[in-house]
């Protein structure tokens, strides 16, 4: 969609809305249907006017800015650039670019390697992938390749455009990647010119928080374009310390398999309305990346005494080094980016991890470089978690019914 000069127009002005292209009207009633206070299915200059002191209202005194915080970890709140209420972007925002001149402008901002990044399209099956995401996605990046090649493929192809945080987030890769709101004139189109350019399979995002699906839809929108039998999916994190208060619990004590069910179905029932409200707009196309139920299913069988080698739930409550999570943010405990890989691998190619035969090569553990842990056993119960959080989730676009370890035939 393109904004035209004369809508522009129309946002600060009291131009009349017959002069106002009739799509763009449609545009604004389709995204604020709200809008339509006589209930005419029409909106006049006095509702534009209305909707619009509404949302000004609404963001009054909040400044928005893509910065990260300078300390306290990853912020659960923060503003967001008021463009994203406009029902279209900004007319010089890259995505409207044709795909040769996306390339090029990458290509000018780049000092060595190709500005379109591709892939043939592998004969054995593996999906071209290409994604965002952030420290949380990191661990399931780092382990996919090992998986998918210890699987019996040639090779992943995949290419990523990552940040830290909130810097790896869908929207901020969206604004950054497009040149639009704070990164107003300075445009970074990394994914933008491959996708355009090559084909892909496949489109994954790693989870933030206050998401709202046009984070989303605008990356999906985009990619359909060219590659209109892609599919995206949405990896839905895990558990974290904030879920349980304010104060940071004293002991593991408090951690109990009813905890681990509560604190899991909100995250579950969080991201699965996100999914189901991209699924209205593109059905078949968005699906789950189930690490939440995965990283639960962990909890509660470690507590249950049936992770060996595990020795606890938060390093930094329980002062061990082996344990499922790290830090207060959340991030995995070492070993633990080999179960998000096998969940990736679980959903995208329908196939158990279980089956793959032998250990895997993954050498040492990004964050903990010790020999003999995972051990050979743990490492099975983490590719049997994996693929029952897969199989259990309804948007995850897997299921085994006749317990094959092989994804059922669509029906």
């Amino acid at each position: 969609m393109k904004r035209l000069a004369l809508f522009l127009l129309f946002c600060f002005s009291t131009a009349a809305a017959d002069d106002t292209p009739a799509a763009t009207l449609s545009k604004w009633l389709e995204k604020f249907p709200e809008a339509d206070l006589d209930g005419d299915r029409a909106l006049s200059e006095k509702e534009v006017k209305a909707q619009k002191e509404k949302l000004r209202n609404e963001r009054k005194g909040t400044p928005h800015t893509n910065k990260p915080p300078t300390a306290g970890g990853a912020p659960r709140e923060y503003p967001v650039d008021p463009g994203w209420d406009e029902p279209d972007f900004p007319e010089h925002a890259v995505s409207h670019r044709s795909p040769e001149e996306i390339a090029e402008i990458y290509k000018k901002q780049i000092k060595k390697g190709p500005a379109v990044v591709s892939f043939e399209k592998p004969a054995d099956g593996a999906l071209r992938i290409i994604g965002t995401g952030h420290s949380f996605m990191a661990p399931g990046y780092w382990a996919l390749p090992k998986i998918t090649v210890a699987a019996g493929f040639a090779e992943q192809p995949l290419y990523t455009h990552t940040g830290g945080g909130i810097t790896g987030s869908a929207r901020y890769k969206w604004e950054q990647e497009n040149g639009i709101f704070e990164f107003d004139g300075k445009p970074k189109p990394k994914l933008l010119a491959s996708i355009s350019n090559a084909e892909w399979d496949v489109m994954m995002w790693g989870p933030y928080f206050n998401e709202r699906p046009e984070y989303y839809s605008s990356w999906i929108d985009f990619a359909l374009r060219y590659q209109p039998e892609m599919k995206f999916y949405l990896s839905d994190a895990w558990p974290q310390l904030y879920q349980l208060g304010d104060e940071r619990p004293d002991s593991e004590n408090l951690f109990t398999e009813k905890i681990f069910e509560r604190i899991g179905k909100e995250k579950r029932e969080g991201y699965s309305g996100l999914i189901e409200t991209l699924r209205e707009s593109y059905p078949e196309r968005v699906f789950i990346l189930p690490t939440s139920d995965a990283m639960t299913l962990a909890a509660k069988a470690y507590l249950r005494g049936e992770l060996p080698g595990v020795e606890g739930i938060n390093r930094i409550i329980g002062g061990k080094e082996r344990s499922l999570w790290r830090d207060e943010l959340g991030h995995l405990g070492p070993g633990f980016e080999r179960l998000e890989g096998y969940v990736f691998f679980a959903t995208l190619y329908g196939q158990s991890p279980e089956k793959i035969e032998g250990d895997i090569p993954f050498g040492a553990s990004p964050k903990m470089n010790q020999a003999g842990y995972p051990t050979e056993q743990l490492d099975r119960i983490l590719r049997r978690i994996a693929w029952e959080a897969v199989v259990g989730h309804r948007l995850s676009g897997v299921t085994d019914k006749n317990g094959d370890g092989l994804a059922d035939a669509p029906e």
